[in-house]
């Protein structure tokens, strides 16, 4: 019998070159891709923050996606877990 995959959920910051690169295209493409949910947005100190849920293999095929991403370079992350969200559907760029 399959079991279902258990869901995560993450808060990701991303710094590096992550600005005016196509990264929040890229994120929501992977993650439609590799079937995650959440939201990514730029933040005002050039970095740009993500909560994504899904698999712990869905989250690290878009993380990888990411980083194969032209012009997009990651210097580092920073990762916190969260409680998933019930429900949601699909990945979106968010605004300020």
């Amino acid at each position: 019998m399959l079991t279902k995959r258990k869901k995560v959920r993450k808060y990701i910051r991303f710094y590096g070159q992550v600005q005016a690169v196509g990264f929040r295209w890229r994120a929501m493409q992977a993650a439609q891709l590799y079937g995650a949910t959440g939201w990514v947005r730029n933040e005002y100190d050039d970095s740009v923050s993500m909560e994504i849920q899904g698999t712990e293999r869905q989250i690290d095929d878009v993380i990888a996606a990411l980083d194969r991403g032209a012009y997009i370079v990651i210097e580092h992350m920073e990762v916190k877990q969260l409680e998933p969200v019930e429900d949601e559907n699909g990945f979106r760029v968010k605004y300020h």
